[in-house]
């Protein structure tokens, strides 16, 4: 199966309630590890990059070339798309040039008609060519390559606004952060969520900063009409934990313990584990 928009998948989960997770890759390991995982699991996922990471990983060509070779020596047969994470503007039209089959273009920082002027124009482009959009109202908490949100609960009106663009996803604001949550977190706006949902006439919406989010707060969004959870920081910190007991435990020095190829390997066992675990509790295991 090629590469595919996120637009149907979201539509499945959303009308079935379940949560397709996206699921941020950052090199080699992490996207081979995550497509063995779903397709162990036959359960549709969505590839998330953000523009740090596209970066980091010698632009957006080399993510598309990466994960379309490795999507098809593996076998891959449930639905995969490769999404741009907190797109901005000028990365929205190289992602989706670049051969990305789905763009967030995050404008949650411009006042809200510039938002919208440039969500209109993102949506006509991705869409002639059969691509998803995600947009955003209320910036979400924490950071995010250097883009910090305060997290803001979203104005249902304006997400309504949004959502009349055509925008296939919406991510609003609902008091939820990127990275690890504070002792003092007051939790998930559930009011705010159910207004959004009703006003915005059953959009599939999205979910950020799905790391540490208790497993009920999650159930109780997905109810509510989240049908996309991005989750990053848990598979950084599980593939970091995994690697620094590995070299604590001095593997690196036996034989060629110091081989990348098995140095990587515990982390690249503890992100397919944490995928196993996210993909059972959002329930989209053997929905594919």
């Amino acid at each position: 199966m090629a590469l595919v928009s996120a637009k149907e998948m979201l539509i499945k989960a959303h009308k079935e309630g379940y949560g397709v997770a996206q699921i941020n890759i950052n090199n080699l390991e992490w996207t081979k590890s995550v497509l063995l995982e779903v397709e162990a699991l036959k359960s549709p996922v969505i590839l998330g990059v953000s523009e740090g990471a596209a970066k980091y990983m010698g632009g957006y060509k080399t993510v598309v070339a990466l994960v379309k070779e490795l999507h098809d020596y593996l076998n891959i047969t449930v639905p995969v798309a490769i999404h741009l994470d907190h797109g901005s503007y000028e990365g929205a039209k190289a992602a989706l040039a670049a051969g990305f089959t789905s763009i967030m273009f995050d404008g949650s920082h411009y006042e809200f008609n510039e938002n919208l002027e440039k969500t209109k124009e993102i949506v006509a482009l991705c869409h002639k060519v059969g691509v998803s959009v995600e947009a955003e109202v209320g910036a979400i908490g924490g950071e995010e390559d250097g883009v910090v949100g305060s997290g803001e609960v979203a104005d249902p009106k304006e997400c309504a606004i949004i959502a009349n663009t055509g925008i296939d996803m919406l991510a609003a604001g609902i008091g939820n952060i990127h990275g690890k949550y504070p002792s003092n977190w007051a939790g998930l706006n559930f009011s705010v969520l159910a207004e959004i949902q009703d006003t915005t006439n059953g959009i599939p919406l999205v979910l950020h900063g799905g790391t540490g989010i208790p497993e009920d707060m999650i159930k109780k969004a997905i109810s509510l009409g989240v049908a996309k959870i991005n989750v990053n920081t848990e598979l950084q910190l599980a593939f970091a934990e995994a690697t620094r007991k590995y070299i604590e435990a001095g593997k690196d020095l036996e034989g060629k313990g110091f081989d990348p190829r098995k140095l990587l390997a515990p982390g690249s066992e503890a992100i397919r584990q944490t995928v196993k675990d996210k993909l059972t509790m959002f329930g989209s295991v053997n929905k594919a």
